[in-house]
């Protein structure tokens, strides 16, 4: 991005998927790949944010999910967390994705 411009907040945007950038961690990585081929799979819209390139939106998404040290990656929906990957595997696992994602 250019400096001076700050990307738009993760509250009022539809389902997002924060993200860390390329330098990420294999863990982190295989988990958001795992994460977005899921709701690929159900034809789920959602938008991915990487969060590495921007402080602010890494603040928020922590606040958003109540941690300081919430790694990505982080789903939420307009202004309500959803969840980590831990409770994403969880509900699709119990078969709750819908209400999980705040879209049922």
């Amino acid at each position: 991005g250019h400096p001076g411009t700050s990307a738009p907040p993760l509250r009022g945007r539809s389902l997002t998927l924060s993200l860390s950038g390329p330098s990420s961690l294999h863990c982190i990585k295989s988990q958001q790949s795992e994460v977005t081929r899921i709701l690929d799979g159900k034809r789920i819209q959602y938008q991915l944010v990487d969060i590495s390139q921007d402080n602010a939106l890494r603040d928020e998404m922590r606040a958003l999910a109540g941690n300081p040290k919430a790694t990505p990656p982080q789903i939420v929906n307009g202004d309500q967390y959803c969840g980590d990957y831990e409770l994403f595997v969880e509900a699709v696992e119990q078969n709750t994705l819908q209400e999980f994602l705040k879209l049922a």
